[in-house]
């Protein structure tokens, strides 16, 4: 595996504008990139850094908050749903709106985090089942990973710890998900019918948040930390090193207070490096896949690393 030298700071740079915390980066074949959006819905960047919105329809108007946003084969996306309706929905780029996930085992999904698109699988996160958290900690643990398969919905695996994305590597075996707040990433073994089975977790310290993350083309895991700002690189045998960090100086009173159980909204959002506030996204991409797309909950555009390894083309370049 190539060892790759830690980036600075100096090495970012910007594309696009006029953002609202954009969420799961989406880079497409043509140049374009994707963002979920708290002001146009579904941001489109192209390649030359206009910004203007995906879809023929205002989905902040009709009450979705986007958050995970995927490409279908026909060019519709799926989007979960953070606004109190919840779910998994479909969108064309002419702005129609239907449901895709709305309910499991009769109840309805509350407020969603993220979906995946896997073949003829499709991956759906909820972060947690009770979501007005007063404080954020290791203790709660209602989040799910829900399965779509063969027009099926049920659940892959639950009692997680705020739920974020997830990631299915490059050779099919695993599915990997970040718990943001357990500070750890788990792997799972995948059976052929979508079964999760043989749970392998790896911690890190109390200051790492894991959110967003992507595969390199050598199975390298690159997972960006939300509220300190790094990025981090997993071997394929778990090992794992920073490759960039851009941490609020209060980063260890944060640290201090997620410890006591006590680590607030306010202080999640007022974080802020130099350059980057909650990194919480990432995407490989450009004609050789060595372009790292990083979006972030307090950016209005997303940043750009050039890596010296490619990325392993998501279902969608395929």
């Amino acid at each position: 595996m190539t060892k790759i030298e830690p980036f600075s700071i100096a090495d970012l740079s910007k594309i696009g504008s006029g953002l609202n915390r954009p969420e799961c980066v989406l880079a497409a074949p043509d140049g374009s990139l994707y963002t979920g959006d708290w002001t146009l819905g579904i941001a489109r960047i192209a390649p030359n850094g206009t910004t203007g919105p995906a879809v023929e329809v205002d989905l902040i108007a009709q009450g979705f908050r986007p958050n995970g946003i995927a490409l279908l084969p026909d060019g519709d996306f799926l989007i979960t749903n953070m606004a109190r309706a919840g779910g998994v929905w479909r969108v064309s780029p002419r702005g129609h709106v239907s449901p895709f996930a709305t309910e499991v085992a009769g109840q309805p999904i509350p407020p969603t985090n993220f979906v995946l698109v896997d073949g003829e699988r499709t991956w759906i996160t909820i972060s947690s089942t009770e979501r007005k958290h007063e404080h954020f900690s290791s203790a709660a643990n209602s989040g799910k990973i829900l399965l779509v398969k063969d027009g099926q919905l049920s659940v892959a695996a639950d009692g997680l710890n705020w739920t974020n994305e997830v990631r299915v590597s490059p050779g099919g075996e695993y599915l990997f998900v970040n718990e943001t707040f357990a500070c750890r990433t788990t792997r799972y073994d995948i059976a052929l019918d979508g079964t999760l089975s043989s749970p392998v977790q790896l911690s890190f310290p109390q200051d790492i948040y894991p959110d967003g993350m992507a595969f390199d083309s050598e199975g390298g895991l690159w997972i960006t930390s939300v509220i300190s700002n790094r990025l981090i690189r997993i071997a394929p045998d778990l090992t794992w090193t920073i490759l960039l960090e851009d941490h609020d100086p209060a980063l260890a009173d944060i640290a201090s207070s997620y410890a006591k159980g006590k680590l607030t909204w306010d202080q999640i959002s007022l974080s802020r490096g130099s350059q980057l506030a909650n990194l919480s996204s990432i995407a490989f991409g450009g004609p050789d896949l060595k372009s790292v797309y990083l979006g972030g909950l307090g950016h209005d555009s997303v940043r750009v690393l050039r890596s010296p390894v490619p990325g392993a083309p998501m279902v969608h370049w395929k």
